[in-house]
C-alpha cells in the first residue's frame, strides 16, 4: 500500500481538568480513551473516556513521586516511585487502582530508580542510577510482580558523576521484543546504552548533546523501531538555553548525529507517534515541537511547559506537567500512516 502524506497543520493541545495540583511526569496512553497518569505527592490519575480524570490513591504513598508509569489496560498498571534507597518502589493494580500492591522496594540506600518500560504485558525493565559505580537494571517476565537484577558490571559501568534523569518517565525506552535503551547526563560526555537481548548485556556510546553539569545532558530517548531513534534534552535549570538539544541514530544507537530540536531550549521528552511512520514529538519547559522526517527537521507546537507525553494514535494523545497540568492533543494527524 502507498504511503499517504497527510496535510501537517498546528497542533490542538487542549487543557483538561486533572483534579490536582501535583507535579506530574508519567504518562501512559493505551488508547484513544484510555490512559494514565502518575505524579509527586503519591498522585496517580486515570482517563476511560479520554476526557474525564480520576484520581487512584494509593495507600500510605503520599509522599512518593510516581514519577513513570506503564499501563497494560484499563485495569492493570505499573507505577514506579523515584527517590534516594526504600523511596524508590514498584506497585501493581490489577482492578483500575482500587487496590494497590507494593511489588519491589529498593534495597539499596544509594540507590535512586529513574523509569520503567514494558515490551509486552508480561517482560518489562527497571533502571536506576549507579550503586557502586555500577547503573541498576532489573527485569520482570511476569508483568512487574517480581524483579530480577541484571549483572553486567562492565556494560553499566558509569563515568564519573553520571547519572539519569528521572524528569519524564523516558529516559528508559524499549522497542520490538528485546532492544531497550537508556540516556545519561552530568558526567562529562552524555551517552545512550543499549542492550539487544532485554537488558542482559550492555554497550554505551557518546551522544552529542552537552552534559559536564549535574542538570544537563540526556533527558529522553525513543526509538520507533530497533534501529531509528532519537535523543533529547539539555539543561534543566535553563530552560531557554539555545545549545544542541537533540540527536538521532540510524543504527540503533551505536552512532548519533546531532539534530537540534524546536523549540530550543530544554527538553525531557520524545516520543515516536504510534502509527505514524517517521513522526516524534518532543517536549519540555520550552514547549513542544515535532518531526514527520526521523528528527531531521522540526516544527513547534506550543509554547506551554510540559514534563511528558504519549499518543495514542497520530491524532490523540496527552501531556502532562507542572501544577497537575493535563493538555490532550486533538487535532490534525501528525505525519504519514
Amino acid at each position: 500500500m502507498p504511503l499517504l502524506q497527510a496535510l501537517v497543520q498546528p497542533a490542538g493541545w487542549q487543557p483538561q481538568a486533572s483534579g490536582t495540583s501535583a507535579e506530574l511526569r508519567g504518562l501512559s496512553v493505551v488508547s484513544a480513551a484510555v490512559a494514565w497518569a502518575s505524579g509527586a505527592k503519591g498522585t496517580v490519575l486515570r482517563t476511560v473516556d479520554g476526557v474525564t480524570w480520576t484520581q487512584l490513591p494509593v495507600p500510605d504513598a503520599d509522599k512518593l513521586d510516581f514519577r513513570d508509569i506503564h499501563a497494560v489496560d484499563a485495569d492493570t498498571a505499573v507505577i514506579m516511585s523515584a527517590g534516594p534507597g526504600a523511596a524508590s518502589r514498584i506497585y501493581r493494580t490489577s482492578d483500575g487502582g482500587a487496590s494497590w500492591k507494593l511489588q519491589l522496594t529498593n534495597p539499596d540506600a544509594e540507590g535512586f530508580w529513574d523509569a520503567i518500560a514494558f515490551w509486552d504485558a508480561k517482560n518489562g525493565i527497571l533502571f536506576g542510577d549507579p550503586v557502586k559505580g555500577v547503573f541498576q537494571v532489573l527485569v520482570t517476565a511476569d508483568g512487574g510482580a517480581t524483579w530480577r537484577q541484571v549483572a553486567d558490571p562492565k556494560g553499566l559501568a558509569a563515568q564519573a558523576n553520571e547519572g539519569a534523569f528521572a524528569a519524564s518517565g523516558t529516559c528508559l525506552t524499549v522497542a520490538g521484543s528485546g532492544d531497550a535503551w537508556f540516556s545519561t547526563g552530568g558526567a562529562e560526555n552524555a551517552r545512550v546504552f543499549h542492550s539487544a537481548d532485554r537488558g542482559r548485556s550492555w554497550r554505551a556510546a557518546p551522544v552529542p548533546i552537552p552534559a559536564g553539569a549535574a542538570a544537563r545532558g540526556i533527558f529522553s530517548v525513543g526509538f520507533r523501531d530497533g534501529r531509528t531513534g532519537i535523543a533529547a534534552g539539555g539543561d534543566y535549570k535553563e530552560a531557554a538555553l539555545a545549545t544542541v538539544n537533540g540527536a538521532r541514530t540510524e543504527d540503533g544507537g551505536a552512532t548519533w548525529t546531532a539534530a537540534p530540536i524546536l523549540p530550543e531550549g530544554y527538553m525531557s521528552v520524545v516520543v515516536p507517534v504510534r502509527g505514524a511512520l517517521d513522526s516524534f514529538v518532543a517536549a519540555g519547559l520550552a514547549g513542544s515541537g515535532y518531526s514527520t522526517d526521523g528528527g531531521k527537521s522540526w516544527t513547534v507546537l506550543d509554547r506551554t511547559p510540559m514534563n511528558t507525553v504519549g499518543f495514542a494514535t497520530p491524532a490523540v494523545g496527552w501531556a502532562v506537567g507542572p501544577k497537575g497540568l493535563v493538555m490532550k492533543y486533538a487535532g490534525p494527524i501528525l505525519g504519514k500512516k
